[in-house]
């Protein structure tokens, strides 16, 4: 059994619901839809296409729309493939016009004002690598810049420009991106990410807009977020380590570390954490992943991630139902040589006081007893009665060896347990009281084939009068009739 969450992302490859029905299938959790590609209308049809399919099949899947966040792109390159020799001499201008291999313009008017000597300048997903030599910000021959090509390769389109995210006078989220959050929250998608976060107040701008329909992912992409990152985790329902700008952003061999480390605090604060980019890329054209990939997605799962997202592999590879089982069988066999135990451990020993308000220290006080009763009774499976999701995750972060059940009445908080690690979402009625709330989650646990006869379950549950405390705060050990 699988507990890493999946999350992949939908396009050309996976355009018909039949596509998408063997996608889910083979074992997708949450589906990505890109905002960068396609008009907003497109991106409508495909949360209700989702929808469609995943009643068919009976299985909840969430919907992560993906904003697009402030892109500085390059002057169209003439028809056919351009390439940048290592060692040439590249000149960058703001001024408006098509690119060459040797003159490249960029729709960035603080071109010169905001680049240095020495700065790297990368192209496209990161293959084509300029360094600073010198800056003209004025002139008779014009403002530009002069490069060096470090790392060369070939382009066309009119690809991105990352510059030194710390100095970009770039607005992050932009008018359109606010436009696109009300329009994605409207139609009940789970989650919005949100791109290019330097800071915690980007986050609160979105959520000005979106308020509770939607759960907010801070996608780290940017070294300023790293200065900020406890607030922004904070103000986050998510967090994905988008380690393909990070790693232009950043040193390259700080990336691994910055991983962990983000991983690490988001389970301390409860808060899904996903792990992207690159990481089966290969099977976007091969039938097997390289060895390193392999290794990549098992590393994030020793890490603790919560899911392992899929960006080109299943929107344009030639087999996006294969690249998902492969990822989902990697992970499956790293979570059995992951040191779940030890998290748990370390985790019950962080002080309360970092659990935050009176309700969560209550419902995360029971997890970790939850946890550790399970471990010592043995227990099936842990039963999370919970209306918000909280109960659920708070449980998550202990990473418990048993099976963790989010039973909830509500169909959105079921979809948006799709992305905590570990919990599989059902459902199951309103109750009058935590008792019948009890029988109720054992109930559909055995109806559901997950638990049998002669088991011994766990049950987290709060009285269903208090509606809006948030707080669970009864558990019982219950042998299976």
């Amino acid at each position: 059994m699988r507990r890493t969450k999946i999350v992949a992302t939908i396009g050309p490859a996976t355009s018909s619901s039949e596509q998408l029905k063997d996608l889910i299938l083979a074992g997708v959790d949450v589906v990505r839809l890109n905002l960068s590609h396609g008009d907003i209308a497109e991106h409508l049809a495909r949360v209700e296409q989702v929808r469609e399919v995943s009643a068919a099949i009976g299985r909840p899947v969430g919907v992560l729309a993906d904003l697009p966040g402030p892109k500085i792109r390059s002057g169209p390159f003439p028809a056919g493939s351009h390439t940048f020799d290592v060692g040439a001499t590249v000149i960058l201008t703001a001024e408006p016009g098509p690119s060459t291999a040797s003159r490249v313009t960029v729709d960035y008017a603080s071109l010169c004002e905001d680049t240095f000597n020495e700065d790297r300048i990368v192209l496209g997903d990161g293959a084509i690598t300029l360094r600073v030599t010198s800056v003209e910000s004025s002139g008779t021959t014009g403002r530009h810049i002069t490069a060096v090509v470090e790392s060369g390769g070939v382009t066309q389109g009119r690809p991105g420009v990352h510059l030194r995210g710390d100095r970009m006078r770039l607005e992050s989220p932009t008018p359109a991106d606010l436009v696109m959050a009300e329009q994605m929250a409207a139609v009940g998608v789970e989650f919005i990410a949100v791109s290019f976060v330097r800071g915690s107040e980007d986050l609160r701008r979105v959520a000005a807009v979106v308020g509770n329909r939607a759960h907010l992912v801070a996608k780290i992409e940017t070294a300023s977020a790293l200065d900020d990152i406890e607030a922004i985790i904070e103000a986050s329902d998510a967090v994905m380590v988008a380690r393909g700008d990070l790693g232009i952003d950043c040193p390259l061999e700080d990336v691994p570390h910055l991983q962990k480390q983000i991983i690490r605090r988001c389970v301390e604060a409860g808060v899904p954490v996903i792990t992207a980019t690159q990481m089966l890329e290969s099977m976007i054209t091969a039938p097997s992943p390289t060895r390193a990939e392999v290794s990549d997605v098992a590393n994030a799962v020793f890490d603790g991630t919560d899911a392992v997202m899929l960006s080109g592999e299943t929107a344009i590879g030639h087999d996006p139902a294969g690249v998902v089982r492969t990822m989902s069988q990697i992970a499956a066999r790293a979570e059995r040589e992951a040191s779940y135990r030890q998290w748990a451990e370390r985790l019950g020993r962080i002080q309360r006081s970092q659990w935050g308000p009176d309700s969560d220290r209550i419902t995360a006080a029971l997890a970790h007893a939850a946890s550790r009763a399970a471990a010592d009774v043995d227990a099936a499976a842990i039963l999370c009665c919970t209306r918000s999701g909280r109960t659920a995750r708070a449980m998550a972060r202990f990473r418990p060896g048993s099976m963790l059940l989010g039973i909830t009445p509500d169909v959105a908080t079921m979809r948006s347990l799709t992305l905590t690690w570990g919990v599989e979402p059902m459902s199951m009625p309103e109750c009058a009281s935590t008792d019948e709330m009890v029988w109720f989650a054992v109930e559909a646990a055995v109806q559901s084939g997950r638990v049998h006869s002669g088991d011994t379950v766990v049950v987290l549950a709060g009285a269903p009068d208090r509606v809006g405390t948030a707080a669970a705060d009864v558990m019982r050990i219950v042998g299976v009739a």
